[in-house]
């Protein structure tokens, strides 16, 4: 790792860990009325603010992989590279996007789900990484050449820090109650 990748390392940590690390300090800390703790704000309105922007940067990410599906088209078992790709990434777009709408309707099932979306970060980076390597047959070393691994690793920890928050607030606690979300409009308090 060079200089210039520790000072990219040292910028991600302060501009994104700190902030973080406070949230889910001050999810443990006890407040003086836990009950009106409750509803999107505080540090649940940077996470909810994050859920909201996940799926437009999945999207963001397909659109700058165009160039990089256009070469691979033209390979022999490219067009099955790309396929294979954009299924998953279609499929973890679907779960960003189920995670959001539970969010939004403040159901119990938020915490779960966040939790499921984390998880399938490593899940559909691996699975991407197997199916380009074993369709190309590549080593995998040549799949992660570069700085392959640094944003899902990025992705992964920062994502794993507000899960902790999700279990360990007050707020989210209080806020996600909803066991019948299907009777209530998404604007309902």
């Amino acid at each position: 790792m060079g200089a210039f990748s520790i000072w990219h390392l040292a910028i991600v940590l302060l501009l994104i860990g700190v902030p973080v690390f406070f949230a889910v300090r001050s999810a443990v800390k006890p407040s003086q009325n836990p009950e009106a703790l409750v509803g999107f704000g505080g540090w649940l309105m940077l996470l909810a603010i994050g859920q909201a922007l996940s799926p437009l940067r999945t999207l963001a990410d397909f659109a700058n992989s165009a160039d990089g599906y256009q070469q691979l088209m033209t390979l022999s078992n490219g067009p099955l590279v790309v396929y294979g790709e954009v299924a998953l990434n279609l499929a973890f777009l679907a779960l960003q996007l189920v995670v959001l709408v539970s969010m939004l309707r403040r159901s119990h099932r938020f915490p779960q789900l966040f939790l499921l979306q984390w998880l399938a970060i490593p899940v559909v980076f691996v699975l991407d990484t197997i199916w380009i390597a074993s369709i190309l047959s590549v080593p995998v070393s040549q799949v992660l050449a570069g700085d392959a691994l640094a944003a899902p690793i990025v992705s992964f920890v920062l994502t794993g820090i507000w899960v902790a928050y999700v279990y360990r607030s007050v707020r989210v606690r209080n806020t996600f109650t909803r066991t019948n979300v299907s009777a209530h409009p998404v604007g309902a308090s």
